[in-house]
């Protein structure tokens, strides 16, 4: 497991994971860019034509009820940096070579202050899938512990969504 560090960019925190994941650089770069690849470990279907700037995207959440978000894709440099929005939110991916093997993958997330703890409990959730094909640990647990960091800092944090049960 790999703890969000949280950051802040102005007024908008900024959250930070990094995964040392043993596959290539050009096998990890398929797993999170590819809209197939994706739905093993991504919260939401991507629907896209094609990932270049400026290309439009929209985020299907399948498993809730949840209305579709959209998103635009803000930088493409494959097989190194991807950028894009959530909504409000600005995701980034990047990757670059382990010294030791395999490769160092970063994501992002500029997001709302009062969303920061819930989100990076379902990102830990997701870089979980990711890199290990399971969870390692409840999201209702990672809340918890987010949301004990963050709130100081923050303000109150908001939990999962009304539609979303979690565990």
């Amino acid at each position: 497991m790999s703890d969000a560090t949280l950051l802040r960019d102005g007024d908008r925190p900024i959250l930070r994971f990094e995964r040392h994941l043993p596959q290539s650089r050009d096998d990890v770069w398929r797993m999170v860019t590819d809209p197939h690849e994706m739905t093993s470990w991504f919260p939401t279907r991507i629907e896209i034509d094609e990932w270049k700037v400026g290309a439009s995207l929209t985020h299907h959440f399948d498993e809730h009820d949840i209305d579709p978000l959209p998103g635009r894709v803000i930088e493409w440099d494959p097989p190194h940096r991807v950028r894009f929005t959530w909504a409000e939110d600005t995701i980034s991916f990047e990757l670059s070579p382990d010294p030791t093997g395999g490769t160092i993958f970063v994501l992002t997330e500029e997001l709302g202050r009062s969303r920061a703890a819930r989100n990076a409990a379902g990102w830990d959730s997701c870089l979980d899938r990711l890199e290990f094909a399971h969870e390692a640990e409840t999201w209702t647990s990672r809340f918890d512990r987010y949301s004990t960091a963050f709130e100081p800092v923050l303000g109150p944090q908001e939990g999962p969504p009304e539609n979303i049960q979690v565990s």
